[in-house]
């Protein structure tokens, strides 16, 4: 409805300008082009004024000179007398007369100037005379009144200018006048052009709105075929909350039998709507512009069962119609909200369960951490006593009381080192992640320059070749990845002691996913994957005690950091030909370090 007003006013403004365009454009060429016109000829007659001036005072100034000279050879008459009179009377009129026609011409000004001096010294010369008896002149002054030489040239300079003006503004003129006949004959061109194209625009105005009233009427066909087709009950009420129209899903939903378009909404549906908070704010939605979201009404079916209904509703106004009304939909929840009471009653039991698995999970954490410490006092004893024993016999220690010695002392270290690695793997669980950026470049060098120094002591001559790609920054807790790091690669150098020389390669990659990735990977004794899920687990062994030393404790501390980390860790591994750890981390930083070979 708003879209078709604005294109209806849109037409109309495009029509008006058309019209003062095709009426006032003309107009205004034509009338600027008589103005022009009219201010050329008005030159003309100006410059014409101007000439007739110049010989007005011309014939004044003859006049009194004339006269003078009569005077001056000794004729004295009323006549001279008369018409020198005169010509005091009208050459200073003339005189001013010249000057306001020429104010305008800066020029001319200066001739006038010239011309008034002039005349004032004969002026002053012609009263000399006259001041005389007549006949008694001096003949310089007749000579000064019969030279007009100068006089006669200064107003025929007058003149010629005027004269060349008045032909510039003849010729203007009739350019102008030319110049108004052709812009007329462009002017009525315009018109006829300007009529043309506006038949055309009428022509497809009317096309465009035979299309958009057509396409109109589809699209309120599909409107009308939706409305019906949709499953939810749709109802339209207007400011007195009665019905417009509804669709067969609100007859169908509130068990209505006959039309109720025209009737009051808290007749429909057995009272469902006669709630008072309920009608309320539909009115608020009428009155006040202000939309209804998931109000939540209870009714009973036609069957008997208790059902619930959301309703929303917002202002809308009608296209065939400038009255505002309320469009109001209503979803059935009701399977939803037996599903939300069976979830919240499913994660009340989750809950409980989980309330459970921790207060498990932290016994156990206690129990392990009290039992290694309480462990660590025995273990001291067995292995002082043990060590006091050998010292006690001395030289009456035999072979196999040493051997019996050696192992209870053996037998306690090993057991110290599960506890110390024990306590470790607990406390990886326990203890709070403090994330911070950590360079695994300047780590795992760290750590390689260790395990280096630790092998050559253990196994000197023993040569190791470390391949350890540029690695990334990631944000961890350093503590935590530098165990990850410490145990693999210190696995990869054990289980690798036995090749010459032994090969260590450590790479990462960025997954598709972007995720980080990493890999170690060495050429040692390997492992049977048919084993590989003990793996992890908490003093699980592939290799014997007497092959490599070891808890059993150290990959399983590696999988609980990396989870708590959001990672993963698996490996691949050939008997004999050496195993390949990866695991991930997510990805949180990157950097580019040198890469180091040795």
């Amino acid at each position: 409805m708003l879209a078709s007003n604005r294109q209806s006013w849109s037409l109309v403004l495009l029509l008006l300008g058309a019209i003062l365009l095709i009426v006032i454009g003309p107009f205004v060429f034509v009338r600027n082009a008589h103005e022009l016109a009219t201010q050329a000829a008005d030159a003309v007659s100006h410059s014409a004024r101007v000439e007739a001036s110049v010989q007005s005072l011309m014939y004044d100034i003859r006049n009194r000179e004339s006269s003078s000279f009569a005077y001056a050879v000794g004729h004295d008459t009323v006549a001279i007398r008369e018409r020198l009179t005169e010509s005091r009377r009208e050459i200073p009129k003339d005189l001013e007369r010249l000057r306001t026609l020429t104010r305008d011409t800066p020029d001319q000004q200066v001739q006038v100037g010239r011309l008034s001096a002039l005349i004032e010294q004969r002026r002053a010369i012609s009263d000399e005379i006259l001041a005389k008896p007549a006949g008694l002149a001096a003949p310089h002054e007749i000579e000064w009144l019969l030279d007009r030489d100068t006089l006669r040239h200064i107003g025929n300079q007058i003149s010629d200018n005027e004269h060349a003006l008045m032909q510039r503004h003849m010729a203007r003129a009739k350019a102008l006048e030319t110049r108004s006949d052709t812009m007329t004959w462009l002017a009525a061109a315009t018109q006829v052009l300007l009529l043309f194209g506006l038949a055309l625009l009428l022509r497809w105005v009317l096309h465009s709105r035979r299309i958009a009233e057509a396409s109109a009427q589809h699209s309120s066909a599909r409107a009308q075929a939706v409305l019906q087709t949709v499953r939810e009950p749709v109802v339209v009420l207007d400011k007195d909350l009665r019905v417009v129209m509804h669709n067969p899903a609100f007859v169908e939903v509130f068990g209505i039998h006959d039309s109720v378009v025209g009737n009051p909404l808290d007749v429909v549906g057995g009272g469902t709507w006669a709630n008072p908070e309920t009608r309320q704010r539909l009115r608020d939605v009428l009155a006040r512009d202000r939309e209804l979201w998931d109000h939540e009404i209870q009714f009973r079916d036609p069957d008997g069962r208790e059902r619930t209904l959301l309703v929303n509703a917002r202002r809308m106004v009608l296209p065939d119609s400038a009255d505002e009304v309320a469009l109001v939909t209503a979803n059935d929840v009701t399977a939803q909200k037996v599903a939300e009471h069976q979830v919240r009653e499913l994660n009340r039991q989750l809950q409980g369960k989980v309330d459970q698995v921790s207060e498990v999970n932290r016994e156990l954490e206690a129990f392990s951490y009290s039992v290694s410490h309480d462990l660590r006092a025995p273990l001291r004893h067995i292995g002082g006593f043990a060590d006091k024993l050998g010292r006690h016999l001395g030289e009456r220690n035999d072979e196999k009381s040493l051997h019996y010695i050696s192992v209870i002392t053996t037998s306690a270290r090993r057991m110290s080192q599960l506890i110390d690695d024990l306590l470790v793997y607990s406390r990886l669980g326990r203890s709070a992640l403090r994330m911070q950026p950590v360079d695994l470049q300047s780590l795992v060098e760290e750590l390689r320059a260790m395990l280096d120094s630790n092998h050559a002591q253990d196994q000197p001559g023993h040569r190791i070749e470390w391949r350890i790609q540029p690695l990334p920054i990631v944000v961890g807790d350093e503590n935590m990845l530098r165990q990850v790091w410490l145990n693999l690669l210190s696995n990869a150098v054990k289980y690798s002691a036995g090749s010459k020389p032994a090969e260590i390669a450590v790479e990462w990659k960025r997954r598709d996913d972007g995720q980080f990735e990493f890999q170690v990977a060495d050429n040692g004794v390997g492992f049977d994957m048919a084993y590989a899920g003990k793996l992890f687990g908490v003093f699980q062994r592939l290799h014997s005690i007497n092959e490599f030393e070891g808890t059993g404790i150290g990959l399983a501390s590696v999988r609980r950091v990396l989870t708590r980390h959001g990672g993963q860790i698996h490996a691949d591994a050939t008997p004999g030909q050496g195993a390949r750890f990866t695991f991930t981390l997510p990805a949180t930083g990157d950097a580019t370090p040198t890469e180091t070979k040795a």
